[in-house]
């Protein structure tokens, strides 16, 4: 039976060791900055709207969640009863390439309307980095796809290997951003109780 899993555990212990090797190399200046920013978001109750594509796209929604839950206006780009952002309001787009069109095409009209573009990327200098106001630099993809866009890569049925590119990207955010979660409980001074009381009580 070993035998069997010994790839999939494998898998399991490279992705685990290399999100703890990435957090080690995150700048805590940029992670820094990316918490306080979102404590000033909050404070002045100005909106957040997550954006990403993909699996990035599943990360933004899990932490957009979770901003709920502390109490942000907090919405995901593509959802009927997201509404409209403007000045003063923030827009975080998540894209490991910092390339995907989608993203970086919603994150211009976002920062065209004088929102703040937070990005999320392993590419500061990508089109995504270079248009942003503050960057969250996150290791993950050690190479781009020849096809960089999300969705040309799907409709051309391209696939990436599992974990040397962006799956790596994706888990390392989805950690990093739980853990901001935790810090922004710390300095709102938010307890869990806090945030169960935003959490859904009418479910399937």
């Amino acid at each position: 039976m070993w035998s069997n899993l010994q790839y999939e555990y494998e898998a399991m212990k490279e992705i685990a060791t290399f999100i703890e090797r990435s957090i080690e190399e995150l700048d805590k200046r940029e992670v820094e900055k990316f918490t306080e920013k979102l404590v000033e978001i909050y404070s002045k109750g100005a909106k957040v709207l997550v954006m990403g594509a993909g699996r990035s796209g599943l990360v933004g929604r899990a932490f957009a969640m979770r901003l709920m839950h502390l109490g942000f206006q907090s919405y995901v780009l593509g959802d009927t009863i997201t509404p409209s952002i403007s000045s003063g309001d923030a827009a975080i787009a998540i894209s490991g390439s910092g390339t995907t069109e989608l993203t970086v095409t919603a994150a211009k009209a976002a920062k065209k309307v004088g929102a703040q573009v937070l990005a999320i990327t392993s590419y500061p200098d990508s089109p995504l980095g270079e248009i942003a106001d503050l960057v969250l630099r996150i290791p993950g993809r050690t190479k781009l796809a020849e096809e960089k866009d999300y969705f040309s890569r799907q409709i051309l049925g391209i696939h990436e290997p599992l974990a040397p590119l962006g799956t790596l990207f994706e888990d390392t955010a989805m950690v990093v951003l739980d853990g901001i979660i935790g810090g922004l409980m710390h300095r709102l001074n938010k307890k869990e109780i806090d945030l169960k009381i935003k959490h859904a009580n009418v479910e399937l």
